[in-house]
């Protein structure tokens, strides 16, 4: 199929096309980059659309939010889109890709397109192809982009510098979670949410609001003047989903309001840029005919301890400079 007729099928919002532009973008084959380049050339102008990265430490739910959050949304008459992102093996690059079994409800209607993927390594929580993948899903029409990805650490930034939205969800442990989350989550947070209150855990999810709201007042804002909102919900119940929605909605408006949308937008642009760059200048540096013939004597002395990594790396960088 011609990239031209692919991306048009797209755009008419032919959820197989979608699948298969997506696909084509993933792919690591060097013949598949540059009908990539062309698809991404063709679908990139700017939607009035909403991305929205959702994070959160292991067991809170993201998967089970997210379909709530889903149908919320799409009740609301918008088109959604689902990325949800899967680890891969280090040894296989294999991946489970269950999210889209895990969200059957939303996966099964019309108004929603779930792609699960792999990680394939790649750190900050999200593929190496999920910038790209994002233009695919605006381009065919869907209003919210939700980004899930792998979990809340010390790599798991990048999501941010790509979303509108950055939602962190927590567990209603109150004291014992903000011990145990990285202060460096909290500073990139736009929105926090504390899952799972219901029950006999909703009281320890008011008091887990209150501390987070105190340690927010405690860091730098992000926005100056925005406080970060903290909500309350239960997947299950569906209780606080609507007014999250709605929490994002005056965030996003605010950032309107303040110009620093469309500003953020492109600094999103600008980092999409100095990412692919530096993937390429490695990828120039691994197939440097040098490099390839003085890798294999520089691990050896590496694993005698001859050499230092360090040392190593000076190495190979003097051997491209003379290449060059």
């Amino acid at each position: 199929m011609k990239i031209s007729t692919l991306a048009e099928q797209i755009k008419l919002g032919k959820r197989r096309a979608l699948a298969k532009g997506i696909t084509l973008i993933e792919s690591e084959q060097e013949k598949h980059q540059e009908s990539a380049q062309q698809l991404i050339a063709e679908l990139q102008d700017e939607r009035d659309t909403m991305r929205i990265g959702v994070s959160g430490v292991p067991g809170v739910g993201k998967s089970t939010f997210i379909e709530a959050f889903g149908n919320v949304l799409i009740d609301a008459g918008l088109r959604v889109a689902v990325l949800a992102v899967d680890p891969s093996s280090p040894t296989t690059g294999g991946s489970i890709l269950g999210d889209k079994t895990r969200m059957e409800t939303l996966a099964n209607r019309e108004e929603a397109f779930v792609r699960p993927s792999p990680t394939s390594g790649t750190l900050g929580g999200v593929t190496k192809r999920t910038r790209e993948t994002i233009v695919l899903c605006e381009a065919a029409g869907y209003d919210i982009v939700l980004i899930e990805t792998v979990g809340v650490g010390q790599s798991e930034y990048e999501v941010a510098s790509m979303v509108d939205c950055f939602m962190v969800l927590m567990l209603p442990g109150g004291g014992d979670s903000l011990q145990g989350i990285k202060r460096g989550i909290l500073e990139i947070t736009d929105v926090l949410v504390i899952n799972k209150a219901d029950g006999k855990q909703e009281s320890m999810a008011q008091r887990a609001g209150a501390e987070y709201k105190k340690a927010f007042h405690l860091l730098k804002p992000k926005y100056e003047g925005i406080e970060v909102p903290v909500q309350l919900t239960s997947s299950l119940t569906g209780k606080g989903i609507e007014k999250t929605w709605k929490t994002i909605q005056d965030f996003i408006d605010t950032l309107k309001e303040r110009g620093l949308f469309l500003k953020n937008r492109k600094g999103q642009r600008q980092q999409w840029f100095k990412r692919i760059a530096e993937e390429r200048w490695l990828n120039l540096l691994w197939k440097n005919p040098g490099v390839e013939k003085e890798l294999p004597s520089l691990a050896k002395r590496i694993s005698n301890q001859e050499i230092t990594p360090d040392q190593a790396a000076n190495e190979l960088l003097k051997h491209v400079k003379r290449e060059d």
